[in-house]
This record gives C-alpha cells, structure tokens and sequence, in this order.
C-alpha cells in the first residue's frame, strides 16, 4: 500500500492487556484475523510492534521482550523494496533467506525453491492469519538446491493484502506441527476496516529487458456492527523473460551440419550464437492473486472470521537449446534448432472459515481451511523426435494438484497460581486431509514412434541418417500412465503449551505435541522448552531447547519421472534419460530405496536483546541438527546401476510401464543427517530532527554453516555405485552464501522519503559434477548489491516512487572461458542476486 491509513490502522492495533480478544493474545497458529500493530512501529522496526506469533499468553509481547527471536516486516518496508514477488522481498529482507537465480531444470526453474537457514523452504512453516498454508504441487526434483522440496509456493499471495509479516526465527514444531524446523512465516492480512488503494509499478533490467508491469488494488468496507469489516485485495502482474546473458559459442564450433563438400553452412555466420537459452531470466510470467479477508462479531463474546486467496499464474519457460546440427533437431520442423519451452498453468485457492467466542471461561476458537494448487503442466516449441517430422509442437504433459483440508479446536485461560503473571494454558487438536494427484499426459509427450531418420544427402541425413532421436519429448518427458498416482493421508494431532512470568523478569515456556499420520510417518512427539530473563530494563538473555519433525511430503513418497536431463555440450543440450523413481517402487527396491520416514531436528537457540531510548540490539545463536534428512541420490549411471536396469527382471517391469531405453536411475532417499551452525543479528536506530527530518538506520547479519554427520550407507549389492556423491553433498554444504548482511538507512524529510539498502552476499560453490576431482568447481566471491527507492508524497492521495534494484549493475564472477561441458555459463547458475544486472522502476499509488 501506498499510504498507511494511519488513524484507521491506529484504531485496529490497540492491542490492550485490559480488552484484547484471544485471537490477539494467544498463539498465532490457532488465530483468525490479527489486529495490525502501528503502522509507525511496524514500518520502523520499533520494538513495541506487538507480536503474536511464537509465545502464548494474555501479556501483549514485542520484538524486543519475545522469548524467541521474531522479525515484524510491515507494508510500507515489502513496497520499498521495489520487488514484486514475496520471494523476492523477503529475500532481500530476510538476511537468512537465499534463492539461487536458477533453480534448476523442471518445474524449479518456474517456482524457484527458497533456502533458510541453509535449509530448504520445506524446514519453515507458513502460516496465513495463523492458519496453515497448503504447499505447493511443482517438486523441486530437477533443482541442486533445495533439490526434491515442495514448499509453500508464497509468490501465489497478493502482496498488497499483507497487513504484516512476522518471521520466527525459532523452531516451533512442538507449537505447530511438521515443518517448523527452521522456523516460522506468517502473512496477517491486512484488516484496515475502510479504505483503499492503487498501485501501479513498471520496470525493466538495464539491458537484457525483462519487462515488468503490475497492477495493484485493495479496498475495505465495515461489516455488521462495531469491529465488522471486509477487505478486499488484487493483484496482477507482467513479467517477461530476459536476453541470454550466458554462455556465446565460439565462432569455430558448428551449430549445423555440414555441407556435403565439408565446408560450413552458410547460416553459421548470421545465426545468433548466445545459444543459453535456459540462462538469466527464462520465465515469461503472467500472475493474478487475489484475497479476502473478513470479520462479524456476532456478540461481545462471539466473532465469526473468514478469509481467502485465489491465484492464477501462467509461465512460459525457455528451457534446453538445440542445434541444428542435434540428432532430435529434425529440420522438417526445426531448420534453424530450437528452444524448447515449458508452459504451466496454474490455480491456486485456500479458504477459511472460523469462529472464536469465550465458553465458561475458555477462549475457543474452531477453524476449518481447505487449500488446492492446481497445475497443468505443458511444453511449446518443441517436438517428440521420436514420431518423425509428424510430430506435433505443443503438448500436454500432465497435471499435478496438491490439497489440504486443516481442521482446528484450540483452547485457552489463564490461570492466577501466584506467578507475576497469569500462568496460560492453551491446548487443542487438529486434523489434516491431505491429497497428491499425478496425472497421466497425453500419449505424444512420452511415447517412442520408433521413427528412424532417412539416410539421404542432405547434411542432415548425411550426418544422422540410419539414427533413431530420443523418445519423448526432448528437454522434458510427459507423465506416463504408470508413473501416475494418487495418495492420501490422515493426520492428528494434539498439543499443550503453557507459559508464564514465573517473576517480572523471567519468563518459562513448556510444549509438547504428539502426531498420528496414517502413512509411513506414523507416530512423532515433540517438545520445547523456552525462556527469558531480564538482567536489567532493556537488557535481557533468551534461550531454549525444542524437538522437531518434518513428514515426507506426499510428492516426495509418490514422484515417479522418466525425464531427460544432460549437459550443456559446445552450447548444445546432450541428452539422457533418467528414471526418477518412486521409493517404494520394485525398481528402487533393487538400489535399496525404503519407504521415507519422518526428518527428525534437535534445535538450541541462545541469544541475548539490548534495548535503550531508539536503539535496539538482539544477537541470536543456534544449532539445528537434522536426522534422516531427505535428499536426492545421485543419477546412478555407474556399471552396476546399468548392470540392474538391464536385468531380466527390472526390464520387465520397464516393459510393463512402456519406458524403454533408460540408461540411469534417482530416487529420494533419508540419506544424510546434517548440523548447522549459526548466528542471527539485528541491530535498529532511529532518530528524529526538527530541520533534517527522521532517520532509521538497521543492520542484520545472518552466518551459517552446514556439515554433513552421516551419509547413508550404500546397500549391501552396491559396491561401487556412489547414492550420495561429492556433487551433492557440497550443494547441501557450500552452494548457498556462507553469511549475508543487510545495511539499510531511510531518510524521510518533509514528504520525501529515500530508502537505501546495501547487501553483501558471502562466498558460496557450485560444485563440478566429478566425484573425485574439484577442477570444475567454482567458487564465487561475495559481491555487494545496492538497492535505492525514493518516493514522494505529492498530495494527501498520491505517492510517486522511482528506484533501481543493483543499482550498480553488478554480477557474479564470471567464469572467463565458458565451461561448455559444464553447462555453468557466463556466472554459474546459483548467484543468489540474479543473472541479468540492475534494474530500474516507477511507481505510482493512490488512495481512496
């Protein structure tokens, strides 16, 4: 939003000890609709934002007096950053938060995985006005980081309907349940009672284009009576891909066949050898996102709540470039090669519904929510080279949807035992349906036509005549029949926490929760045990122990793939095809493959707050060990794999599938058991003049680092095939930035506001895929990214901005000479601040 709606969101954020409703005093993760702090104290990263998320109890917590590290990230601070998606924002925000530029083949490279902590976005639970969020349907198979995760996709939230944004630094699955390892989001929906706002943004890269348009609207109206409202909010955004700013092929290196006297084709000196055509921005992205969010008080004592977003994305992916001169580039359809490009269509929707009251002295509140994300995966400008100069060009590759219907009680009083503070006790149980569809594709996207190309006399028949191309699509394979599934579970659970000021100064904190699935997760408890205590006012130590858990995603136990997957060869996309496997599938079995278990986590945290007049201070240091950790194996493509996919009895059940001529193996696996290590800090100052205006100044420096404990041992058949290599095994460790710091100060005099943000991204290693030599590793040095956005306030209602994102145009290492073999390109694939530059932008708001 562009203006703050300062006396409205004033009025909604009187959080007093005296009236508060439970949904603003109790735990987060059973709430409906939370109130908004003051937008100042929000916006300024003032302490005395109250936070809601992390600890119980009728005491109205802050930043600064949490037992538990928190962040509050307020709407004005996601706007100035000048990005659009909330990737992308938190980001650049959230020093612990990484993503690499390129996510990877599949469906990574359009839903780009996120990293916390140097843990994948599966360890961090997100949550929507306290409510569980679904996850999302596109598995990171293809991806090196965060590899084979199916996160919360939060890019398919409005971003103009967040209200707030509180980051727990903590693990909390004794609070939560599964996932919350790495710690806690969660998005509160604004709930301004009136009012509204529009927003228009336009932008573009310095020089590899990348156009960028996004509309944004909201508006509120009261509801009922006194406390009744609802607010509406959407969204649409134009993203387009960006030029190749990776890899250009020599001059030498022929990207057609050659003639029939030897000598080269004419066309090579007037084709375009940028040939990266899956490098830099590769998306062409349309998105909608809507919201609402609503309340009726019915009584003093009884509110019903309700709120929903609904969201449609449609991506055009550029993905593997092929020659002229590739076996599958048959010039029947594709004289000049091709660019392969994959298309989704995506619908995103969750729902819910609720209701709070107080019954003989309990605070209740019940919820039910209901979350689907729908995709319908396909491919353009491609072919199956497999069925001749026949085939078609566009296909339909298969759907995927994933679903969760989340049912919560939870109840909650405080009880006088002669603490300093009412003792709460809170306690409740909830069930979770959850749901993972794999659709079959049409027969073309997979099928092999047996299609043979001619031998003849044109320099492609010359060159391949007598050969059979690939079957399938080439870049990416349609789901098959047989890899189609559908699986379900059941989850209940219940916890209890209790919490209390044992004396003003000490806080204690106990939970546990036990967890029933009905599937291979079986049965989990989980504890935690938090505290603080306050040396002297504004100086306070904080610490804690709790246990953790993370089931296997339903995506993770099903997945089963054929895909092609290769290397980037002279700039040309090299082919093999690969069997991604499900783990409990008989082909799997001969490798070893179990049925996955839960993740289990051992979480420390130890920190210290320091706050006096303007300045605040926490430095917070944990550790996060992580058991049965699920990884991908290694593409098992050693003699004994093939030895086992050539057997009589794996050929047969290939046979049966109709998936012939795979030539290598992968599979998810509980592989490795890991530690990281690391240190959070933030330190904030702000200062107010009379001639010079009001100043902010923060800091916050996030350290980790990972170490690998255990690797699961290779089964007793395989003795020379590696399930979990040096590859994949530095992506865990090395492959995210080591450490991050965020130096930010804004400027606000009369109604003109500068804000400037400079962050240094640490060292991280894209690892070459040998399993003895490092020669083709890189390791890139940390780079400094300067980011400016200044607005102006140029009447009551409207708000100009202009800004530029790396605002000085910088890029990662370049490589020197383009490791063709590697297909790494110009600056590797995993720079955590992009691939195409600087980029500038205007924005325009206005409210009503």
């Amino acid at each position: 939003m562009i203006l703050s709606f300062k006396r409205l969101a004033l009025a909604t954020s009187a959080i007093a000890l005296s009236s508060a409703p439970v949904w603003a005093r109790d735990d987060v993760a059973h709430a409906g609709t939370q109130a908004a702090p003051d937008d100042d104290a929000v916006a300024s990263g003032d302490g005395a934002a109250i936070v809601v998320t992390g600890v119980r109890g009728a005491r109205a917590r802050t930043v600064a007096d949490s037992p538990v590290p928190i962040d509050v990230i307020g709407p004005q601070e996601l706007q100035e950053t000048g990005r659009t998606g909330l990737k992308d924002i938190l980001g650049n925000i959230i020093p612990s938060l990484s993503m690499p530029a390129l996510g990877g083949g599949g469906t990574s490279s359009s839903a780009k995985p996120i990293s916390i902590r140097g843990l994948s976005g599966d360890y961090v639970l997100v949550l929507v006005n306290g409510k569980r969020r679904h996850t999302t349907s596109l598995i990171n198979n293809l991806s090196r980081i965060s590899g084979g995760s199916t996160p919360v996709d939060i890019d398919l939230l409005p971003t103009n309907a967040v209200g707030r944004v509180e980051v727990l630094r903590d693990g909390a699955a004794a609070q939560y349940g599964s996932d919350a390892i790495s710690g806690v989001i969660n998005f509160i929906l604004d709930a301004a009672p009136e009012g509204g706002s529009f927003t228009t943004t336009a932008g573009s890269t310095y020089s590899h284009g990348a156009e960028l348009a996004q509309q944004a609207i909201s508006y509120g109206t009261r509801l009922g009576g006194d406390g009744g409202f609802i607010r509406f909010a959407v969204e649409g955004k134009y993203h387009d891909r960006g030029d190749p700013s990776g890899a250009i092929v020599a001059d030498s290196v022929d990207l057609y066949p050659r003639l029939a006297d030897g000598s080269r084709d004419p066309r090579e000196a007037t084709i375009d050898r940028n040939r990266a055509g899956n490098y830099g921005r590769t998306n062409r992205d349309y998105i909608v996102n809507g919201s609402y969010n609503a309340e009726l008080p019915l009584s003093d004592k009884t509110t019903l709540y309700s709120f929903s977003t609904l969201s449609h994305r449609d991506v055009k992916d550029g993905r593997g470039q092929f020659n002229a001169n590739n076996v599958n580039s048959l010039p029947e359809l594709y004289p000049n090669g091709f660019l392969a490009k994959r298309r989704i269509r995506e619908t995103d929707f969750q729902v819910t519904a609720g209701l709070r009251s107080t019954i003989r002295g309990l605070d209740v509140d019940i919820s039910s929510s209901f979350g689907r994300d729908h995709v319908k995966l396909g491919a353009v400008d491609t072919l199956n080279p497999s069925l001749g100069p026949s085939s078609k060009t566009s296909f339909y590759m298969g759907t995927q949807i994933s679903s969760l219907w989340a049912n919560n009680i939870d109840f909650s009083r405080g009880f006088d035992v002669g603490f300093a503070e009412p003792l709460t006790l809170a306690f409740g149980i909830e069930h979770r349906l959850e749901r993972f569809q794999n659709k079959a594709g049409e027969p073309d996207s997979y099928r092999d036509g047996g299609y043979i190309i001619p031998k003849g006399t044109s320099p492609f028949e010359r060159l391949f005549g007598g050969q059979r191309p690939a079957a399938s699509l080439v870049s990416f394979t349609g789901t098959t029949p047989a890899d189609a599934f559908t699986l379900t579970r059941n989850n209940i659970a219940a916890y209890v926490d209790v919490g209390a000021n044992v004396t003003k100064a000490w806080y204690v904190g106990l939970a546990a929760r036990a967890e029933h699935y009905t599937d291979s997760s079986g049965d989990t408890i989980s504890g935690k045990f938090s505290t603080r205590y306050e040396i002297v006012p504004g100086w306070a130590i904080r610490g804690g122990v709790n246990t953790g858990f993370r089931a296997p995603s339903l995506a993770q136990q099903g997945f089963s793939t054929s895909q092609n997957t290769g290397i980037t060869i002279n700039g040309d996309f090299v082919t093999q095809l690969v069997k991604f496997l499900a783990p409990n599938d008989p082909i799997a079995g001969y490798f070893g493959a179990k049925p996955l278990k839960p993740e289990k986590s051992l979480n420390f945290t130890a920190g210290t707050t320091f706050e006096s007049g303007a300045f605040r201070l926490t430095v917070d240091a944990y550790q996060i060990r992580v058991d049965d950790r699920i990884v991908k194996t290694e593409i098992l493509n050693s003699a004994e794999a093939k030895a086992i996919l050539a057997s009589p009895a794996v050929t047969a059940i290939l046979a049966e599938r109709g998936v012939p001529g795979i030539s290598s193996a992968q599979f998810f696996i509980n592989g490795v058991d890991t530690r990281t290590r690391g240190i959070d800090a933030v330190a904030e100052y702000s200062l107010r003049t009379d001639r010079l205006g009001d100043f902010r100044f923060s800091a916050a420096y996030s350290y980790n680092q990972t170490k690998i404990l255990r690797v699961a041992p290779n089964p007793a058949n395989l003795t020379n095939t590696i399930l979990f290599g040096r590859q994949a095994r530095s992506d865990i460790t090395s492959a995210t930035p080591r450490d991050k710091l965020v130096l930010n100060g804004e400027w606000t005099v009369g109604p003109v506001k500068t804000s400037l943000r400079l962050t240094r991204f640490g060292r991280y290693t894209e690892a070459g895929s040998s399993q003895t030599s490092t020669a083709d590793d890189r390791t890139f040095s940390p780079k400094w990214v300067t980011d400016l956005d200044i607005s102006a306030q140029v009447s009551r209602t409207i708000n100009v901005a202009v800004g530029a994102n790396n605002l000085f145009d910088v890029y990662p290492d370049p490589i020197g000479v383009v490791q063709a073999n590697t297909g790494l390109g110009k600056y590797g694939l995993f720079a955590p601040f992009g691939l195409t530059g600087g980029f500038y932008y205007a924005r325009i708001g206005v409210s009503f």
